[in-house]
């Protein structure tokens, strides 16, 4: 049987873990009285012999006298079952009114002071407990009106557009049929020009000025859109106005705000607002869409606070209980009588909200579909599979067996002698490595999902992943060991046959099968292979490229982090690329790729591209958000882009001036990223801190590991120094060397992604962020700005 501390620990909201009732510091204060009256009854015992003597009759006398210790205690409780004020003699709330905080206090019969330290913690964690629950519920209830203000916004609008629609429609009718009958020459109008008078009549709101009876309308509800000619008093003083606020989370919202910013700037007038910003049809989709998200977070909101209820009610019941077994006296029923009906239990605000909510949701955005409207609001998790399992064992094992099985044909065909020709290790060999780094990522990703799994740390919240579709780290391991197996596949069979001069010219084109099968796996539209999650991917991948014209969330400058540590892979899709198109895998001249200009040149964009990307993205979370750090952060990815050009550029100049700047450059901005990753990422070397050059809030219970890891990034971000000392070794030697440096720099980034996240978690802990905040269409604002 699992004990409830365990299972406590299993089932509480990480994020809200401080507000919940302390059962651990309880469960510490039963053994404080327990030990006390075990050591009372041993002093007892020792005073009984020093006054009597010792005795043969002494077992006996203990032994009588612990029975009718336990006589006297069943009597008692027998008589306390009639009066249940034997230790508690009131509970009382000094606070009677009802929108005041609840404060408990105890009143005891007993002088025991480990009895008196018992119930004044139960009475603060009572006190802590219901305060906490009234903020978050009169938090989720102002949530609430908003909401329901918003949609009744959008309400009324989408009427008026429906309502202007028909007009126009009728009107276009009118006219078709006027025009029939007035040209009898003509035999009907244009089945085009009607097309185009019905959507000019849908966009009609956003090219004309606004409708009187539109205005007047939205302000029978109190809504008055800026830019409206009623947005002003009879002075000429602004009103209090509405404006639809959509955020700017694609390049068309973005260059769209950037320009009419810049308008702004350079007319010092403000645009005013015509009804085109505030009743298209596209923004009111996109205002739909973010109420019902709204709606959505609200409603897992509800679901959290119901469940913060009832496990804090069996927490007490269990403690009580505990007390009531250690202490021989029945306080439980009555105690419990007094949180029953505390606030956090006797509420049934949130209940009722709730109903509200899957009722709105069910009417509004699932066309009276229930069913439909509960996939929305309670999401099913995904169930383990005992398969997924086998499957990954058995990936492992057909991996492992085929490795060895290259390494010995391998070293059979001296292909990694220095002897031998270099063709495979300048051409195909860096095909092999590129899915070599990749499997090596998503195998670290996999272990990264687990010890988040293990320290309870909300990955899926952090990144706005939905549970449904989220991957497990099961599934990571076995979507990267079937991806190694198959690669470790391609290499046998392709070294057979090259060793065997079985297709000779047209044996090198594998690598580039297996490069296309996989690009097509990653693109393919079937609903297989975690097609939701390839698709997450490819959208992550476009808002990175396309920095900063989407707005950037955690997954996005998160995966960006770890495209900076995949330089090297980028490098090898780059030579990959040109040794297929330029057709050297047909005629083995391997060097046609490396000796042209464009491949030099090119070679500075491909690492200097995902620097850039995260310099955008910092830039714009900077336009964004406002906050300095933004651009602190984006100079440190400028200095890495100059260290990075300056090693690239002595590699290919290898003189005294570049091996200096590499130094330079390289040193700097290594300081930079030491900096950034233990203060800002990591948020340790805090002086201040209890924990010694750590932070205040550990997930790790040994201390000794955050030191090691702090001494690992530190030794693994020097790794550059290899650049600058040049090695004197063969073209078979450099190549595992650049691997293995390659490898490193990964393990680096996924050590890194660990308390990056942890950091980030411990952020939501400490403002008790559970709920996704969802920004709101329709914004309150004067009507001058």
């Amino acid at each position: 049987m699992v004990k409830f501390s365990k299972e406590l620990e299993a089932q509480l909201i990480p994020e809200w873990k401080d507000a919940f009732v302390n059962y651990w510091q309880l469960k510490k204060s039963v053994k404080k009285i327990k030990l006390a009256r075990k050591k009372a009854g041993i002093e007892t015992l020792i005073e009984h012999k020093n006054h009597y003597g010792f005795s043969l009759f002494d077992p006996i006398r203990y032994l009588i006298k612990k029975l009718n210790f336990k006589s006297n205690i069943n009597n008692e409780e027998d008589s306390s079952s009639s009066s249940s004020n034997e230790i508690i003699q009131q509970v009382q709330n000094t606070n009677r009114a009802e929108d005041d905080e609840d404060h408990y206090q105890t009143d005891l019969f007993s002088e025991e002071d480990e009895v008196k330290e018992f119930f004044e913690i139960l009475d603060g964690e009572l006190n802590k407990v219901n305060q906490f629950y009234r903020g978050k519920e009169s938090e989720f209830l102002e949530r609430g009106e908003t909401l329901n203000k918003q949609l009744e916004i959008l309400l009324d609008l989408k009427q008026i557009i429906n309502d202007r629609r028909r007009k126009n429609q009728q009107s276009s009718v009118r006219s078709e049929t006027r025009g029939f009958y007035n040209r009898s020459n003509s035999s009907s109008l244009r089945g085009s020009e009607y097309s185009e008078s019905v959507s000019d009549a849908d966009e009609t709101l956003s090219n004309t000025s606004p409708n009187h009876d539109m205005v007047v309308a939205l302000e029978r509800n109190g809504v008055n859109f800026i830019g409206s000619p009623r947005s002003k008093t009879k002075q000429g003083k602004p009103k209090m106005g509405m404006r639809i606020d959509i955020p700017a989370t694609n390049p068309a919202r973005t260059i769209t705000a950037v320009t009419s910013m810049l308008w702004e700037d350079l007319v010092n007038n403000p645009k005013k607002d015509g009804p085109g910003d505030f009743v298209t049809r596209k923004k009111i989709q996109c205002a739909e869409k973010m109420i019902r998200a709204a709606f959505v977070e609200l409603y897992r909101g509800f679901g959290l606070l119901k469940t913060y209820s009832s496990l804090n009610i069996v927490a007490f019941t269990k403690i009580l209980k505990k007390f009531d077994k250690v202490a021989k006296q029945q306080a439980s029923g009555s105690y419990l009588k007094v949180v029953k009906r505390s606030h956090f239990i006797s509420s049934d605000k949130v209940v009722k909200l709730g109903d509200e909510v899957e009722s709105i949701f069910t009417k509004h955005f699932a066309n009276n579909d229930r069913k439909k409207a509960m996939k929305y609001l309670r999401p099913q998790l995904q169930k383990d599979s005992h398969m997924i399992t086998f499957l990954v064992g058995l990936f492992t094992g057909c991996f492992v067996t085929l490795f060895i099985v290259y390494a010995i044909f391998a070293h059979l065909s001296g292909i990694f002698s220095a002897t031998s020709e270099g063709g495979y290790v300048e051409s195909v060999y860096p095909v092999f490595i590129m899915f070599a780094l990749l499997s090596l990522h998503l195998f670290l990703y996999g272990c990264n999902l687990f010890m988040w799994k293990s320290t309870r740390i909300n990955y899926n919240f952090i990144f706005e992943f939905s549970s449904s579709t989220a991957l497990k780290y099961r599934d990571v391991f076995l979507i990267c060991t079937s991806f190694m197996s198959l690669v470790v596949g391609a290499m046998v069979i392709h070294l057979i046959l090259k060793s065997n001069e079985v297709f000779p010219q047209q044996v090198d084109a594998i690598p580039g099968v297996l490069l296309l099968v996989f690009i097509g796996l990653l693109i393919c539209p079937f609903n297989i292979f975690y097609r939701s999650t390839r698709y997450c991917f490819l959208r992550v991948i476009r808002n990175i490229v396309f920095s900063p014209f989407y707005k950037v969330l955690m997954v996005d400058f998160f995966m960006a982090d770890q495209l900076t540590s995949q330089i090297p892979l980028l490098r090898h899709i780059e030579s990959t690329a040109c040794y297929f198109i330029a057709g050297s895998f047909m005629t083995d001249h391997y060097q046609t790729c490396h000796s042209s200009r464009s491949y030099k040149q090119l070679a500075y964009v491909i690492s200097f591209a995902p620097y850039y990307w995260r310099a955008m993205q910092c830039a714009r979370r900077w336009f964004d958000e406002g906050e300095v750090d933004h651009l602190a952060n984006m100079g440190k990815y400028v200095s890495a882009m100059l260290a990075a050009g300056a090693r690239l550029t002595f590699a290919m100049q290898p003189t005294r001036f570049w091996w200096s700047m590499v130094i330079v450059t390289s040193s700097c901005a290594t300081v930079y990223q030491l900096y950034w990753d233990f203060v800002k990422d990591w948020g340790v070397l805090n002086r201040k801190s209890k924990n010694r050059w750590l932070r205040d809030d550990l997930i790790l219970r040994k201390k000794s590991i955050y030191y090691v890891s702090i001494a690992l990034n530190f030794a693994l971000r020097l790794v550059w120094v290899e650049t600058i000392m040049r090695f004197n070794s063969g073209r078979v030697d450099s190549r595992l060397l650049d691997f293995f440096m390659a490898s490193l720099e990964i393990v680096r980034r996924g050590h890194w992604n660990f308390y990056r996240l942890e950091n980030e978690h411990l952020n939501n802990v400490g403002k008790y962020r559970a709920v996704k905040t969802v920004p709101l269409p329709f914004r309150e604002m004067d009507s001058d700005n």
